[in-house]
């Protein structure tokens, strides 16, 4: 019986227990319909949660009224949301079906926070995990992306996945628990309704038994990613550092692009990109490749590895403490770098601080000629990274100090000074 399968499933894989609270997302779809009754008769305490995303006019609200409906009949509390998601997927620049995605989930996320329930459960089955799986193959994955769809993402639970939408349609005709068509699932436009209408079908006929036989290599290879992941894990340990991924390191593995490909894209970068950085790894110094949130930059020793953050850029990752005091024989000048002592009098002009930008120079401390900033960094052997956060302390249109490492020898204190002016990084 599918009832006892699926509870059986939930244990099995620990997504919930019988005192959970769970937030059913409901569409109002077979499968969404079929879970919820499943998990109200099995006794477990259910809410619903239902978005309309207005993009298929009529039978957008007609979907909405059915699941009103439904949960009325059953007395299950329903959770309605109301989306602009034409717009949505406008002003963020992505497709519709994303937008639907982003909505959907992080209202679940708002509404599970707010009403306190335990988890979001999703109605994904056996062929939508077989679906995902071929889609991922299509686009190009590693092992992970042929796993299909997992039991459990954090708060989101799949306990259909243990059955396919034949027994689900079977289950709701022999209960006579009527449900909802969405008309775009029999429309090809989007890739996984062409998988589903096209590609499985023709696969089906080369091997009737294709369905199992991707869910037996699915299972197979869920085995065969836990011992791989594991060694993956050991080969990260030894090439990646506090400074990035060890160039030397990462080239004595066996198989350095695999090891790339599964250390940067979990951070976004896809396969074309991976094939780049590796192509790098014998190449000069400077280039980057970015995702939507990271890129890494080759370095001499490193690829660095670096978050990419949406605050301003011109704002400084410290603050400054000014003090200001008389100079007498017995003053001691600090020898930390985040400290720098001047003569009052030689800043005379403005005082501001700012990135360092290509062209500047200054004259380092007990040095009388001018050096180029950049090439007093590369001589410290700064990497691309940390060139790129330098700052630096103007006096009007002078470097005073190239802040955390050397002040300008023009503003040094000598015999004539009378008061210093001590600046300070916190």
């Amino acid at each position: 019986m599918i009832q006892q399968r699926i509870t059986q499933y939930i244990e099995k894989n620990h997504l919930f227990s019988s005192d959970s609270k769970i937030l059913v997302a409901l569409s109002g779809g077979a499968d969404s319909v079929a879970l919820l009754r499943i998990l109200h008769t099995a006794g477990y305490h259910c809410e619903a949660a239902h978005c309309n995303f207005h993009l298929r006019g009529e039978e957008s609200n007609r979907d909405e009224s059915f699941v009103r409906q439904l949960c009325l009949k059953y007395n299950i509390r329903l959770h309605t949301a109301d989306f602009n998601t034409t717009q949505y997927a406008a002003e963020k620049h992505i497709s519709i079906e994303m937008a639907a995605r982003e909505l959907r989930y992080n209202w679940f996320e708002e509404i599970k926070n707010k009403y306190r329930a335990d988890v979001i459960a999703v109605a994904h089955h056996q062929d939508d995990s077989i679906e995902t799986m071929l889609l991922n193959l299509i686009r190009g994955t590693g092992i992970t992306g042929l796993l299909g769809i997992r039991p459990r993402n954090g708060a989101i639970v799949r306990p259909l996945l243990c059955v396919n939408r034949k027994e689900i349609i079977q289950y709701l005709q022999n209960i006579e628990q009527d449900y909802v068509t969405d008309s775009t699932n029999l429309e090809d436009e989007y890739t996984r309704n062409k998988i589903r209408l096209n590609l499985l079908p023709l696969m089906e006929e080369i091997n009737p038994s294709v369905k199992n036989s991707l869910v037996e290599t699915s299972n197979y290879l869920n085995n065969v990613a836990t011992i791989y992941n594991k060694c993956i894990a050991k080969t990260k340990a030894r090439i990646v550092t506090p400074e990035g991924i060890r160039i030397s390191s990462l080239l004595k593995e066996a198989v350095p692009e695999t090891i790339l490909f599964e250390t940067l894209h979990p951070l976004g970068f896809n396969s074309t990109q991976i094939k780049d950085i590796a192509n790098s790894l014998h190449g000069q110094s400077g280039k980057q490749f970015a995702s939507k949130k990271w890129r890494v930059i080759k370095d001499r020793e490193f690829l660095l590895l670096e978050e990419i953050r949406s605050e301003e850029k011109d704002i400084p990752p410290f603050q400054l403490i000014k003090e200001e005091k008389e100079y007498t024989s017995n003053f001691q000048i600090p020898r930390e770098k985040g400290t720098a002592c001047f003569d009052a009098d030689k800043l005379n002009e403005e005082i501001y601080h700012r990135k360092w930008q290509i062209g500047d120079t200054f004259i380092p401390f007990g040095m009388k000629g001018k050096k180029k900033i950049s090439d007093y960094l590369t001589d410290r052997k700064f990497s691309i990274s940390q060139k790129e956060r330098q700052w630096v302390l103007c006096c009007g249109e002078r470097i005073a100090w190239l802040i955390g490492e050397r002040i300008d020898n023009r503003f040094r204190i000598d015999e004539t000074t009378k008061r210093v002016v001590i600046y300070k990084i916190v």
